[in-house]
């Protein structure tokens, strides 16, 4: 079973990026919060910010007794982002539960929009006219380049439809040539062939949150696992939605499976790097360094 190294993967695409002119601009990331999951992506994005020399600076806004209100915070954050010398911005999620996250992200200019989540650059994608794609999109097109797959060529299940992975990757397929889609929903039946389960595809991509919802003994021999679930086990250890801990378990051969992108290290680091090409993108008719 080949293992997909995401961080090889990744320090390839720094590579290539460190070739082409150097925006010269500003890559804003917002924090509203304590949230230390949130505190630790922003960490591993400021690394390769360094390393490429990019100008990323995080706008902490930490909430008082009181919280912050929908209106307080797009005001602020649409001035960051209406900053000329800004050329990208993300919005960290997951935000306070008392904000509305779409409120918030549509306050982003399409051509700042770095992730593709607020209306317009979102509206854009879906017609297929917008500058860049939503990072998933780009990390599934890597990994399948990588392995020299003809997408058109594979049966494929997405697994989870939700906001920021399921549904752009699903709309983003549904306009490829492929043989076959479908999706899943987090309590479908996953299992059984006969129920149309994931024994019937070549690919599957998953990106629910739930650990180890995908079990060796419901895929198909040979099949490819693109995991973007990022959540802890009973154990308290990281874990993707693909257990592939259980082979053992049920007696499996992991020789029996094609590939897959291991929790942590898998997508994660080449999804953080997409980030940075979509900036490097949609600043490529700005002043360089």
């Amino acid at each position: 079973m080949n293992i997909i190294d995401g961080k090889q993967i990744a320090q390839k695409i720094i590579d290539e990026l460190k070739l082409r002119p150097k925006p010269n601009k500003i890559f804003a990331a917002i924090l509203v919060g304590d949230n230390s999951a949130s505190k630790s992506f922003l960490k591993q994005k400021e690394k390769v910010a360094k390393e490429l020399g990019i100008d990323f600076r995080i706008y902490d806004f930490q909430e008082s007794a009181g919280g912050f209100t929908n209106d307080f915070l797009r005001k602020e954050i649409g001035k960051i982002a209406l900053l000329k010398k800004v050329g990208g911005v993300i919005v960290q999620l997951p935000l306070p539960e008392q904000i509305n996250k779409h409120y918030i992200l549509n306050v982003i200019p399409r051509e700042k929009d770095v992730d593709v989540l607020g209306e317009r650059a979102l509206g854009a994608f879906y017609v297929g006219r917008n500058q860049v794609l939503p990072p998933p999109v780009e990390v599934v097109k890597e990994i399948l380049n990588d392995l020299r797959f003809k997408i058109y060529d594979l049966r494929i299940a997405m697994v989870g439809a939700g906001f920021l992975i399921g549904k752009p990757i699903a709309v983003w397929l549904m306009n490829q040539k492929i043989k076959e889609m479908t999706i899943f929903e987090k309590g479908g039946d996953l299992s059984s062939p006969s129920a149309g389960g994931l024994k019937n595809y070549d690919l599957i991509i998953s990106g629910t949150g739930i650990a180890g919802l995908i079990k060796p003994e419901m895929l198909k021999e040979g099949a490819g696992i693109i995991d973007f679930g990022y959540s802890f086990d009973k154990n308290g250890k990281i874990s993707g939605d693909f257990n592939i801990s259980e082979t053992e378990n049920y007696k499996l051969k992991i020789e029996n499976f094609g590939w897959y992108t291991p929790t942590p290290g898998g997508t994660g680091p080449i999804l953080v790097v997409k980030i940075f090409e979509n900036f490097y993108r949609l600043n490529e008719n700005e002043p360089h360094t």
